[in-house]
């Protein structure tokens, strides 16, 4: 069996709130239904949002000699992922939430951190879980204006223009460090093998749902090409289809 252990950093500090588990399975995973499945999803999502922020925030730290437009897009994306964590709270809250009422995981944060290189941690971070993400925030703001909840909608409409500007600056440094220096190639598909095996570690036993497609045109605009919204697409379906 691969030891995973490697592949993973210790996790972020959170005070006595906050009920922090290892695996998914250990989270407050509500079945379809459930009045507590969306309020649980508001108070998940802030814990991600902060790792979004403490992922940004370690790149600043931990590569203080990448460029300076790199460098400025990732404090601007740090004070994004802080302004999500106020909005995701407040929303929380509001509907009569409190923080740390239900467990929270920091698998990205634990995998992200790991990698050793700055083009690594965007392939992964970036265009990989934010790129998902982008996909799932188009799908959340349709079914909240289904559903008349226009509150949420605005605020997955704010989130995901923020989205598609990380995911876009991310590709485009990835090509500029990748004709730099080829090894860079070789640094970004060992982190993306390395974050898939600690990925699957992580969700082991759980059952991640998803129920949206790919959305072509914010995948486009976030600055994939046609051929890889297509990969996604394809992915994306083969996911759902091997779903029990």
């Amino acid at each position: 069996m691969t030891d995973v252990a490697r592949l993973f950093s210790e996790d972020p500090a959170r005070d006595e709130r906050f009920d922090v588990k290892q695996r998914w399975l250990d989270l407050a995973n509500y079945p379809d239904g459930d009045p507590r499945k969306d309020f649980e999803f508001f108070h998940r999502q802030m814990n991600e949002e902060i790792n979004g922020l403490e992922n940004s925030a370690r790149c600043l730290a931990d590569f203080p000699d990448a460029d300076w437009e790199l460098r400025m897009q990732l404090a601007r994306q740090c004070s994004d992922e802080a302004r999500h964590v106020i909005m995701f709270r407040e929303v929380f809250e509001r509907r009569g939430g409190q923080v740390g009422q239900f467990p929270v995981i920091n698998f990205q944060y634990r995998i992200i951190t790991k990698i050793d290189s700055l083009a690594g941690r965007m392939a992964v971070q970036n265009r990989s879980f934010e790129a998902d993400g982008l996909d799932a925030i188009r799908f959340g703001i349709d079914e909240a204006r289904a559903k008349g909840d226009e509150e949420l909608a605005t605020l997955f409409d704010a989130q995901l223009a923020d989205e598609i500007n990380h995911v876009r600056f991310a590709n485009e440094w990835i090509h500029i460090l990748a004709k730099r220096s080829p090894m860079t190639v070789i640094k970004i598909a060992r982190a993306l093998n390395d974050a898939q095996t600690a990925f699957l570690h992580a969700m082991e036993g759980g059952k991640a749902d998803i129920r949206y497609d790919v959305s072509d045109e914010v995948r486009l605009e976030a600055g994939f090409d046609a051929g890889e919204v297509t990969a996604a697409r394809e992915t994306a379906a083969a996911t759902r289809a091997s779903r029990p």
